[in-house]
């Protein structure tokens, strides 16, 4: 018999808020995280906002040296797991150091320092390149640092789906705990993107919103006048852990991941499959997987990232999954207050989806003033709603055409 897998443990650096309760509460008040991008020079860019984290002190974290050693991408990945340990309340003396594992999602890695060292490179030659530029930039030493850190021993490695690779680390996370292959797992993503060649990339690529005199009604998931995604940094990690072994140490369980699909597009390299049969196919193996009815289903985080065609083949998508019970339900979309995280995007809303349950308040999307036609389910605009939740799904599909989604539910104390 499978081995039930909860979450007992998160921590979050985002645009909203450095720690869960931060977030959380910022969403539920429907504020936005956007904000015009101040890190370096963006006259020249025709999107120049993003969901900037301006009060990061990673030194909290970590002293000088480490600091100069690492990329920011590794940084929020340090910060974010040290606060979903001490979130846990485990005692990570105690327990057996082989049976903990870290995976770490990221779309983009530590492209500041690929950044900095190719200009030294091109200014100065080979000698002043740093000799840890490939430590700080590669996407797996996020896991590598972080198990490192913590004297991990169990299954250790990066996942890169672009904006689905942190759901991917959580899937990942989750079979890994149900095979017994470990008793805990650190699991999620970290991003880093804001810098001058991955702004100029995703501008060219015309994905962006251009909203720029407005930031804060820049991100639109399903209005009509939606016109791209904002870009945005941050990390979110979640402490995975076997239900047998949370429940032995007296932990407090946030909710239990009970299913979870994937699959591919096998359309485009940028767009969804216009009737969204990559999704379908996702949200449909999530719920085969927890044996769980469509009827069962009390509400969805979208993957909602304001973009013409990717909002509209996900609420096809929904609808072909859920049937009339599509239209019954609330269906928010976090990213119309925080941006895109990318690569982190998933772990962060999966976080959204466990304060959900605990709490019983479905967060509004914001800035759906007037939806697109076809975009017709309840997005919950404006306003935070109360609605008591027992599974929900979690959406997160990125370029390539991957495709997550994460079935999490309720744990009762009867269980």
């Amino acid at each position: 018999m499978a081995n039930r897998a909860v979450i007992t443990g998160m921590g979050v650096v985002s645009p909203l808020g450095n720690t869960v309760d931060q977030l959380w509460q910022a969403v539920l008040e429907g504020k936005s995280g956007i904000v015009p991008i101040t890190r370096f020079d963006v006259e020249a860019y025709s999107t120049r906002i993003a969901g900037e984290i301006n009060d990061f002190d990673p030194l909290q974290y970590m002293d000088a040296k480490e600091l100069r050693r690492t990329d920011l991408v590794q940084q929020f990945s340090i910060v974010a797991s040290q606060m979903a340990f001490d979130d846990s309340g485990l005692d990570l003396d105690a327990i057996d150091h082989d049976r903990i594992g870290v995976i770490i999602g990221s779309g983009i890695g530590g492209i500041g320092t690929f950044e900095d060292q190719h200009e030294r490179l091109v200014k100065s030659g080979p000698g002043r390149v740093s000799p840890f530029f490939i430590p700080m930039m590669i996407i797996d030493m996020c896991a590598g640092i972080v198990s490192m850190r913590f004297g991990f021993h169990g299954p250790n490695y990066a996942i890169v789906s672009a904006c689905a690779s942190s759901s991917h680390a959580i899937l990942d996370a989750y079979r890994i705990i149900q095979r017994g292959e470990a008793e805990i797992m650190l699991a999620g993503g970290a991003e880093a993107p804001i810098s001058p060649s991955a702004l100029a990339g995703f501008c060219k690529a015309k994905a962006m919103s251009t909203s720029n005199d407005e930031p804060e009604k820049a991100s639109r998931p399903f209005d009509n006048d939606r016109d791209g995604f904002v870009i945005s940094e941050g990390s979110a990690m979640l402490v995975v852990e076997s239900y047998d072994h949370a429940v032995k140490r007296g932990a407090r369980i946030y909710g239990e991941v009970v299913g979870a699909g994937q699959s591919g597009d096998a359309h485009h390299l940028t767009a969804p499959h216009p009737e969204g049969l990559g999704a379908k196919l996702a949200m449909s193996m999530a719920l085969k997987d927890a044996d769980i009815a469509p009827e069962q289903i009390d509400y969805i985080n979208t993957h909602g990232t304001a973009t013409g065609l990717g909002d509209i083949a996900e609420t096809k998508a929904i609808k072909a999954v859920l049937g009339e019970r599509a239209h019954k339900i609330p269906c928010n979309s976090t990213k119309s207050m925080i941006g895109h995280l990318l690569g982190a995007a998933g772990a962060l809303e999966l976080v959204i989806v466990l304060k959900t349950i605990e709490t019983g308040m479905v967060h509004p999307t914001i800035n759906l003033n007037v939806p697109d036609p076809e975009c017709d389910l309840d997005y919950v605009p404006g306003q935070k709603r109360e609605c008591p939740v027992n599974y929900a799904l979690s959406n997160s599909f990125g370029f390539g055409g991957h495709n997550v989604s994460l079935l999490v539910g309720k744990v009762n104390s009867s269980d």
